[in-house]
């Protein structure tokens, strides 16, 4: 190495190359390496309002230039003899591996690096500088991966980070940190030896997704799922699966027990009443590099869960109707909006099961907590969702909601259906001018006894409100022994709360 300079410039851009890009520590490290230049931004990490593109941002672009400058200097003292000496051989490569990236890889949509023409092109131009860099510099193949692997890692980087930036909007703190778990869900905390070890080892691990209804659970697993590792075959210049065959979702809520075997594990002719030939079912549809997403997992029948956990803990499986055992190769990933450890308790959700669901599990954040921190992503959110129903007038409508909900619904209002409320509610005002709230007291009113909503009001002491829940739940029992032990009280104090009732309105 020329200079104490560049050592040191080698060493922060290397720990760039290490760091999960959406956490805010990203941003630390661009401010240390660019110094003075650096361009602050508003967001505390990476997140869509912050550019469409990683390349659009001038930080990155300077980032980008640096890195390569300080490649080709090394490359140059390299082939005057000058070697590079121990952690700095590695650290070399880590920077040179972020240029291939940057140069290479992300200039290009994903969905085009599929293609024929662009793919062709770019792994030639990859293939090239790769086999430069490591040449002039004397790195050895165990210090390194293959050509064709790291291309592969790389492009599925660029996936993986467009999927989730794409998918999951905000800049609040909450956002930030549910980006930041869907990339560790993919490459873990040590990207090196994901790339060394464990690209094909992820898919056996399931990832269990939780959190409110209308949190966008579903979209964490679409980000997860779509950006699994596929393989590149260098001498046929493709990849061995194409990107939109690689994610299978399955809602168990919306299908009964049996038609749910059938979709997943697939079935024989003559299985069951209406099998008329036989089905490959999703498990089977699914390649190897994949993912198969079942939504509303906690809700699945009880003799399902016992084959699921085959699946999950020995992945094999067989059809309804055969006892031929296949082997189960892609990713599972449950969603559920349930308090999994009160399924366990009640006894409608198998804990073995839910232990091996587990071992990687995301938490979905409510719109409350995210507006709570930032409140400025109500703004995002609703120009985000005018994008889809407005398109050019995305602007206007996202103003004209943003000011109706501060107006009428006021800054507190808790969006109980979370996203997709939110996305109810702007399509309303679209609309009408107007949202009406789904399920408030003044459209339900009439169902609900008079008792429950004085106490919503706040108009009952804490004496009748006893006296009437008391009475409400002996109705429902039948005896003050069963409400008794419901209540988890007495059951004199139980017969003598409803008798105060009856006496007071006789």
């Amino acid at each position: 190495m020329a200079t104490t300079n560049d050592q040191h410039l080698l060493r922060l851009l290397a720990q760039l190359t290490h760091c999960n890009p959406l956490l805010p520590e990203r941003i630390d490290l661009e401010r240390e390496i660019l110094g003075k230049s650096f361009v602050a931004e508003s967001g505390r990490a990476w997140s869509r309002t912050l550019g469409q593109h990683a390349n659009d941002r001038s930080n990155i672009a300077r980032i980008t230039d640096l890195a390569a400058q300080l490649v080709e200097r090394i490359l140059a003292g390299a082939m005057s003899k000058t070697p590079l000496v121990g952690e700095q051989r590695q650290q070399y490569w880590d920077v040179a591996t972020y240029v291939l990236l940057y140069h290479h890889i992300i200039p290009h949509q994903p969905d085009d690096l599929f293609s024929g023409g662009t793919l062709a092109g770019t792994w030639n131009k990859f293939s090239r500088d790769y086999h430069r860099y490591r040449a002039a510099a004397g790195m050895e193949d165990h210090e390194l991966q293959p050509p064709a692997h790291l291309f592969a890692c790389l492009c599925q980087i660029h996936r993986a980070f467009v999927n989730t930036f794409d998918f999951i909007l905000g800049q609040s703190e909450a956002s930030a940190r549910l980006r930041g778990a869907v990339w560790q869900s993919i490459f873990t905390t040590d990207l090196n030896r994901y790339r060394r070890s464990l690209y094909h080892r992820m898919n056996a691990l399931p990832v269990l997704i939780t959190g409110p209804t209308g949190t966008g659970k579903e979209l964490v697993a679409r980000a997860i799922g779509l950006s699994q590792y596929i393989p590149f075959d260098e001498k046929r210049v493709r990849f061995v699966e194409e990107e939109h065959q690689s994610f299978f979702p399955l809602n168990l809520s919306a299908m009964s027990p049996t038609l749910i075997e059938s979709e997943l594990f697939g079935h024989c002719k003559g299985a069951f009443t209406g099998a008329v030939s036989q089905r490959r079912g999703w498990l089977e549809e699914c390649r190897p590099h994949g993912a198969v997403f079942l939504d509303e997992i906690g809700e699945l029948d009880p003799t399902l869960q016992v084959k699921l956990l085959r699946v999950v803990q020995h992945r094999t499986y067989s059809r309804l109707g055969e006892t031929k055992e296949r082997n189960f190769c892609g990713k599972i990933i449950g969603a559920t909006n349930r308090v999994m450890e009160d399924e366990i308790v009640s006894g409608r959700f198998r804990e073995d099961l839910y232990f091996r669901l587990c071992a990687d599990r995301i938490q979905t954040p409510g719109l409350r907590e995210q507006l709570d921190d930032c409140p400025d992503d109500l703004h995002r959110l609703c120009l985000y969702i005018g994008e889809r129903l407005a398109g050019d007038d995305a602007n206007d409508l996202a103003e004209q909601s943003v000011q109706w909900i501060q107006s009428e619904l006021g800054p507190d209002y808790p969006w109980n259906g979370n996203i997709r409320e939110l996305e109810q509610c702007v399509g309303s005002i679209m609309i009408r001018n107007h949202y009406t709230v789904a399920g408030s007291l003044s459209e339900v009113e009439n169902c609900f006894p008079a008792w429950i909503r004085s106490a919503h009001q706040g108009t009952l002491t804490a004496e009748e409100l006893l006296q009437f829940y008391c009475d409400a739940v002996y109705r429902r029992t039948g005896s003050y022994e069963a409400t008794a032990r419901q209540l988890r009280i007495d059951r004199r104090t139980v017969k003598s709360k409803i008798e105060q009732l009856k006496s007071s309105s006789d």
